[in-house]
């Protein structure tokens, strides 16, 4: 479920379970904010009427109600945790959206749209999941040709990154963490051209998503004492605490690209 540096639990029923009712209840379930998502929006061109887009990984959908206030395009947000499914689509329908933002439960790493469906995919901070460059191979065929995919992910902000800190991050990210630059020779090699790129802001961070879950982390571990649950506490607060001591050297970046080669 995390959208950030991974956390590594047991692998049980239990664990997942508890895993999604945590983060479940913070506004993100990942890092990101409004700002960001309409720096990134800004770089794709204009949509033309009857557009679709695709938001996968959406969570409890804040980047998409506001994907939906920036543009009047048909959205389809998929989610693998039904809860947030429900979520996301009361707020659709409180903000008059529901007529053309629909969420639905499904695995971004099985997705079953015909090719050339979307002219933008998004997808903030979710793409660790199935690996940045398998997730741009595997939803690049959905987009029409010259369509937009948007994507942010992890990645070394600059060099020489503290032993601790590579040591952490390595060992939560099996694939890797790479810098901008080897992210966009990805990109390049799996059939895109990169319109543009940045960093968040360390707030994008905090806000939403790390402040929120502080506050969530005593209450839980009360609720649940024992395992899995302390793993799941420990493991988060040591998190936390990592990038309060390292933010100047990893963040999320934000990739906007175009598939090429049409």
């Amino acid at each position: 479920m995390l959208q950030s540096p991974r956390l590594t639990f047991m692998n049980t029923d239990l664990a997942t379970q508890l895993l999604f009712e945590l983060f479940s209840g913070l506004p993100r379930q990942g890092p990101g904010c409004p700002a960001a998502t309409r720096q990134a929006f800004s770089l794709v061109p204009p949509l033309s009427s009857g557009a679709r887009v695709l938001d996968v990984g959406c969570g409890s959908g804040v980047q998409t109600v506001e994907l939906a206030r920036l543009t009047d395009a048909r959205i389809t947000a998929i989610d693998i945790y039904e809860p947030l499914v429900r979520k996301l689509n009361r707020k659709a329908a409180a903000e008059g959206f529901d007529g053309r933002l629909q969420a639905h439960v499904a695995d971004m790493a099985h997705l079953d749209f015909a090719p050339g469906s979307f002219d933008l995919i998004w997808s903030e901070g979710s793409i660790f999941i199935v690996g940045f460059e398998q997730g741009l191979r595997d939803w690049r065929p959905l987009l029409k040709p010259r369509g937009y995919l948007a994507v942010s992910d992890l990645c070394w902000l600059k060099p020489d990154v503290p032993r601790e800190c590579t040591d952490y991050l390595n060992g939560l990210c099996p694939r890797g963490v790479f810098d901008a630059d080897a992210m966009l020779a990805k990109i390049a090699g799996c059939g895109y051209r990169c319109a543009g790129h940045f960093a968040l802001p360390a707030s994008a961070w905090w806000d939403d998503y790390y402040t929120p879950l502080q506050r969530s982390l005593g209450p839980f571990r009360e609720k649940y004492p024992g395992e899995p649950a302390l793993s799941i506490t420990s493991g988060a607060e040591q998190e936390i605490e990592m990038f309060r001591r390292y933010s100047d050297y990893y963040g999320y970046v934000f990739f906007l690209m175009e598939r090429a080669g049409d």
